[in-house]
């Protein structure tokens, strides 16, 4: 007589077997609608293209392992469940293979081990055959339970189930070893069949039952032996490895208890097969409890405070301001003044001064006004605008304040992007200030309309001194005789043609004076226009090279908190 030791609150099936899947009864919640599996790997494929060169790697190979395989699995029959029977040497397993089975397709016998690949009873062939060979089940090893040639002992019951006999998982052959590993990473149901010597074997627990501590829906342990054992040892047996399991993270661990010896001794162990393979549940569950594995290895990269969504505008005004001065635009700007008031000084200028500074041979003057044009026209013409260890010097600090509250892959990420242009910067300021500086052949109409208006008052000045020229040969000299020209003739217009010179002279001064001031005000608002359209192209600079990549990695750290939500089945936070 067998007994199931099963969880006190666990739901039964048939036979007294806790149903596979079946969630413990517990207070009603609301409805909720939650992200299926195709959602979940969804979401683990978009964290895999997120997490290239920002994660580890090996983190995302496994990720892509995973969702390889569940690709393939999903793709493959999804009415035929994968059951592995796989436990130590001497355990029991393929009595207990053959005893479900109902024939001898598995060998047993004293000489360990006995089974050193995979052998495969299929209940329904419809779909089997891709399955098995994605197993890598070999052909000469695949039983068909439900066959034309075996109709009488067919049990429908079992009808979609995949029942594999492992090799021993303490084998001393590892390719025996290899192949247990293969298969608990691809079965729908992992079923550890042990006996009540060697239930503790630090090598199981170690090396499966602990890392897949996560999939208690879709594990089994089988207690296997148990006719070697009064009606109480089963009980405290049971307890026992229940308890074991329990402190190495199985939460509400499935234990049944089976005899392959024993009249019915594998009847409850039977049931949930049969459960299992009614409710085709098996497969999504594993292939949710694997995803789940991966996903809380993202999750730590997942903090819970809400991201920032870009740089703060303090310290992109702090940017933009140091770009400034590694671009040098407020010299420019001053530059750019002298050049205007200069410029200015060739129309609105008294032409009789010029002429002086002419005569007194000064060739600085020209010189100061063509070098300044040169040297203003082309200082943004080669690719250097700003140092770039200045522009290194701007970047350093922009991301301190959105990293500090980002996990540590994304902190380097987010500062890789703000330094993602960094050569490209000070070419980029240097265009900015060269589109800022206004060209050399734009003169304000005020000038021309100054300029004409000087060259005036020097032709009457000049025409005023030829006329007392005249006055003087004609009027004081008698050289036009008795009868001189009466404007030429009249000695007495002498004042007064001077009284014109002096005035003409004096209105051009003025005019040059007034001038002068209107220039170095205008120069003035100038230099302040031109200043912020300078620093209008280096916000835009600091916007497209600093700011939006920072942003958009801030934005990728958000969909990657989302996805990371997605593939662990929440419904959103």
């Amino acid at each position: 007589m067998t007994t199931s030791a099963i969880p006190a609150n666990s739901p039964m099936g048939p036979g007294g077997a806790p149903i596979l899947g079946t969630p413990v009864a517990g207070p009603a919640v609301p409805t909720v609608q939650v992200p299926g599996l195709t959602e979940r790997l969804d979401g683990l494929d978009r964290l895999v293209e997120v997490g290239r060169g920002r994660l580890d790697q090996p983190l995302l190979d496994d990720a892509g392992a995973l969702l390889d395989r569940a690709g393939q699995r999903l793709r493959l029959s999804g009415e035929h469940t994968v059951v592995t029977l796989a436990g130590g040497t001497g355990s029991g397993k393929s009595s207990l293979f053959n005893a479900i089975c109902g024939l001898e397709l598995s060998p047993t016998g004293v000489r360990r081990p006995m089974t050193s690949k995979a052998h495969a009873c299929v209940w329904g062939l419809d779909g089997a055959g891709p399955l098995l060979d994605w197993l890598d089940v070999e052909k000469r090893h695949r039983y068909a339970r439900a066959s034309a040639l075996d109709m009488e002992r067919a049990d429908s019951s079992l009808q979609g189930l995949v029942l594999l006999d492992l090799p021993d998982h303490d084998s001393i052959q590892a390719l025996h070893r290899a192949e247990v590993d293969r298969f608990v990473t691809i079965a729908d149901l992992l079923v550890w069949v042990v006996d009540p010597q060697k239930y503790a074997d630090a090598a199981l627990h170690r090396n499966y039952i602990v890392p897949f501590a996560r999939h208690t829906g879709v594990t089994l342990i089988v207690l296997n032996q148990v006719d070697r054992l009064g009606p109480d040892e089963i009980e405290d047996c049971a307890a026992d490895l229940r308890r074991l399991l329990e402190a190495e993270g199985l939460t509400h661990p499935r234990v049944v208890t089976t005899s392959a010896v024993s009249e019915d001794g594998v009847t409850g162990f039977r049931d949930i097969l049969v459960d299992t393979v009614a409710a085709r549940r098996a497969r999504s569950e594993r292939l949710s409890a694997d995803v789940d594995r991966v996903a809380e290895r993202f999750a730590v990269h997942r903090y819970t405070a809400e991201p920032p969504v870009t740089i703060e505008e303090d310290r992109q005004l702090e940017l933009v301001q140091s770009l400034t001065d590694a671009a040098g635009a407020p010299a420019v700007a001053e530059a750019m003044e002298s050049a205007y008031e200069l410029r200015a000084a060739d129309f609105v200028g008294w032409p009789v001064a010029a002429l002086i500074d002419r005569l007194r041979s000064d060739p600085l003057r020209r010189m100061r006004l063509t070098e300044l044009r040169e040297e203003l026209r082309n200082a943004f013409t080669g690719p250097i605008g700003a140092q770039q260890g200045d522009v290194d010097n701007a970047l350093h600090t922009v991301t301190d304040g959105v990293a500090a509250e980002l996990p540590p892959p994304w902190v380097r990420s987010v500062r890789a992007a703000a330094r993602s242009h960094a050569v490209e910067i000070p070419e980029a300021l240097g265009e900015s200030l060269k589109a800022a500086l206004p060209t050399f052949n734009q003169v304000p109409r005020w000038w021309w309309l100054i300029k004409t208006w000087q060259y005036f008052l020097v032709l009457v000045a000049v025409l005023s001194v030829a006329w007392i020229g005249l006055l003087v040969v004609y009027g004081l000299l008698d050289a036009g005789g008795d009868d001189p020209p009466g404007l030429v003739g009249e000695a007495g217009l002498i004042p007064y043609v001077a009284v014109l010179v002096v005035c003409t002279l004096g209105m051009g001064w003025l005019t040059s004076s007034a001038c002068r001031n209107l220039v170095a005000l205008s120069s003035a608002k100038h230099g302040d226009k031109m200043e912020l359209h300078m620093n209008e192209g280096i916000e835009r600079v600091a916007e497209q090279k600093v700011v939006a990549p920072v942003t958009a990695e801030l934005e990728l750290y958000a969909r990657f908190r989302r996805d990371v939500d997605t593939a662990l089945g929440r419904t959103g936070r």
